[in-house]
């Protein structure tokens, strides 16, 4: 029965969020929910002990991040440089190959920082152009700029400052960059397997004569070609980010040591405030990245940021405050979940699995997909089962970096399943639906997921990391 009522708690979740209802309103009444049938005496203490406790303390430690990376995607659009990346790739690669130019603008925006969702609006208006002057048909764009964007930008590349590659840092002690290696050969895998699958998918339909296609929903105005800022300098501020991220990595371990205390100049107040840099240097590294990347791009394109600061700031703010509050609903409704007894039962079946890398896997694509949030289903896994995680990994002496990088390959798995809301996101700018396109999308999860364990496989045969 314990089990029932959690599983219920889950599905009732899922169903909520496959509904477009807000997450920040669901997760909590799944979570109490589930605690009411298990002992009703437990409801507010568990909301106000547990579930409040890791909602504040996931905000703590990474609101910052979405919000300095909503602002530095905002700016981006704003100064007309997302623009000028698009048009400098498809001039390099050639209109011909459609496919290959948005996958790779996408890859740049998303590794540079941007988020995934001002990715998508970006993007879009240029995928379309192209595909309609190269007769592919339109059903396959959200497919295309999910490879680019949903995929190894996000997660697999070392040093991608996407929250998903940042939450194991305070997990595992890490930092963005672990396992190159593995990371990259996963990247690898997926950018040629999904590119594969595109080109079939394009060519079995130029055989059966489909083109475009006519009469579509929110098809935008063709590009003017309206003066933009050398290429060079648009993808300046992605550099930036890149080159910043990885020398504040290795910068601020030194800067502080270990550990970093200071007393605070409040009467009364006589306890030092004491910061365990290991857990947090990976997160001030990508802060401060993101902070140069925005400098950068102010001082490049003061016109036109100052022009729309206001309003753009504003949208990005309001982005951020959406996307970090949801996730945190999610990872407050995973804690209360791992404290019930049902979870015990799920805990033990995955404990199962001898293998730890697989055991993590696992565990972490199953709850993204349940949650349809990446950053969620792998906060919540982490959560309950990182210190298991960690020694296992001990005892079969596999380094925590390579902890990382599966946990956080495994998040970006299963979740884009129909309730994800970036899949929701990126059909409804586009104006398809997901009949029209979400067999595309469901083929790249299954090759993104098929990535985790392929990395794994190369792990235990070479050792690599």
């Amino acid at each position: 029965m314990a089990f029932l009522i959690v599983l219920a708690a889950l599905a009732f979740l899922m169903f909520a969020a496959y509904r477009g209802h807000s997450v920040i309103l669901f997760a909590p009444l799944a979570a109490l929910g589930a605690v009411l049938l298990t002992d009703p005496s437990l409801v507010a203490p568990m909301f106000t002990g547990l579930f409040m406790d890791k909602m504040v303390g996931f905000l703590k430690l990474y609101f910052p991040v979405f919000l300095l990376g909503a602002v530095f995607g905002k700016l981006i659009e704003i100064s007309g440089f997302s623009k000028s990346i698009v048009a400098a790739t498809i001039g390099l690669v050639g209109r011909s190959r459609a496919m290959l130019s948005i996958v790779i603008v996408c890859a740049l925006l998303t590794y540079g920082g941007v988020s995934l969702f001002v990715v998508v609006f970006a993007v879009y208006p240029f995928a379309a152009e192209l595909f309609r002057q190269s007769d592919i048909p339109k059903r396959l764009i959200p497919g295309t700029i999910a490879l680019g964007a949903f995929t190894f930008t996000m997660d697999a590349l070392p040093g991608t400052p996407q929250i998903q590659n940042v939450i194991p840092t305070t997990f595992f002690h890490s930092t963005t960059w672990a396992a190159p290696w593995l990371g990259t050969i996963g990247a690898l895998f997926v950018l040629a397997l999904g590119l594969s699958y595109l080109e079939w998918r394009r060519r079995s339909a130029a055989a059966n004569g489909e083109g475009y296609g006519a009469e579509h929903v929110n098809e935008p105005d063709a590009f003017g070609g309206a003066r933009l800022a050398p290429a060079p300098l648009a993808i300046l501020p992605l550099v930036v980010v890149g080159v910043a991220n990885f020398l504040l990595t290795h910068a601020i371990p030194r800067w502080y040591g270990p550990t970093q205390s200071f007393s605070p100049s409040v009467v009364g107040e006589t306890a030092p405030i004491v910061q365990d840099v290991g857990k947090i240097a990976a997160i001030w590294a990508v802060e401060g990245a993101l902070l140069a990347g925005i400098v950068c791009v102010i001082a490049f394109a003061w016109r036109p940021v100052t022009r729309a600061f206001t309003t753009g700031t504003k949208a990005a703010v309001a982005g951020a405050l959406l996307a970090s509050m949801n996730t945190a609903s999610e990872y407050g409704f995973g804690a209360v979940i791992a404290a019930l007894p049902g979870f015990r039962v799920v805990a033990d079946a995955l404990r199962a699995i001898p293998h730890p890398l697989v055991n993590e896997a696992v565990s972490v694509t199953a709850l993204a997909g349940i949650t349809g949030s990446a950053s969620g289903g792998m906060s919540i896994a982490l959560a309950a089962m990182a210190d298991t995680f960690m020694q296992a990994a001990a005892a079969a002496n596999i380094p925590p970096e390579v902890l990382h990088r599966v946990a956080a390959m495994a998040s970006g798995g299963m979740d884009t399943l129909p309730h994800n809301g970036a899949v929701i996101t990126l059909l409804a700018v586009t104006g398809l639906t997901h009949r029209q396109s979400y067999r595309d999308i469901f083929a790249i999860t299954l090759v993104k997921t098929l990535a985790v364990f392929f990395v794994i496989v190369v792990f235990g045969l070479t050792g690599w990391v």
